[in-house]
């Protein structure tokens, strides 16, 4: 249930439809239609923002994300409506997926920066999204666990708090278990 509710959460703020949104979690057209509209009623401010993170793009011809790096959409001035709307669903979620981008950076910054300062032999070895993917000498867990949930809830002071869940498995699959 909690991944069924991340999905349509998320591709819901990233300006997934609902045809795309049915594909994804093997449910009928008018019933992801239906989860769109209810999420947009229930989390209106969701909404505002989304539309003004567009509006501010036509005015200024780019959006920023928290750190203030710019995503410049030149698609808003284009004639073409799909070009134009591909514009306004980059200008909706850039904000977003580009700030959850930089505090991923930042805490992989911090991360290696700390390993090697605590001369561990576990490595920090792929990101993807928003998880990070190590390989840890067993021995080293509990601090490579600590540190690394440390440094991804801190990699900004933000109004919200960031919550990181831990996995750990012998393959990939085995730490979402």
């Amino acid at each position: 249930m909690r991944s069924r509710a991340k999905t349509i959460n998320f591709a819901t703020i990233y300006g997934q439809g609902a045809h795309a949104l049915s594909r994804q979690l093997g449910i009928e057209h008018a019933e992801a239609k239906e989860f769109i509209t209810r999420y947009f009623e229930r989390f209106q401010g969701v909404r505002n923002y989304l539309d003004s993170m567009v509006a501010f793009a036509r005015e200024h011809g780019y959006v920023q994300t928290i750190f203030g790096r710019r995503r410049y959409i030149p698609e808003l001035r284009e004639r073409n409506f799909n070009i134009r709307a591909f514009g306004e669903r980059v200008a909706a979620n850039s904000p977003i997926q580009g700030s959850a981008a930089d505090l991923i950076k930042i805490a992989m910054i911090r991360i290696d920066d700390a390993l090697k300062t605590r001369q561990l032999q576990s490595k920090m070895l792929l990101q993807v999204h928003d998880e990070l993917v190590f390989e840890v000498i067993p021995n080293e867990l509990d601090q490579v666990q600590e540190l690394a949930k440390y440094e991804m809830e801190h990699a900004a002071e933000l109004s919200v708090p960031l919550v990181v869940d831990l996995g750990v498995g012998k393959n990939w699959l085995e730490t979402k278990l």
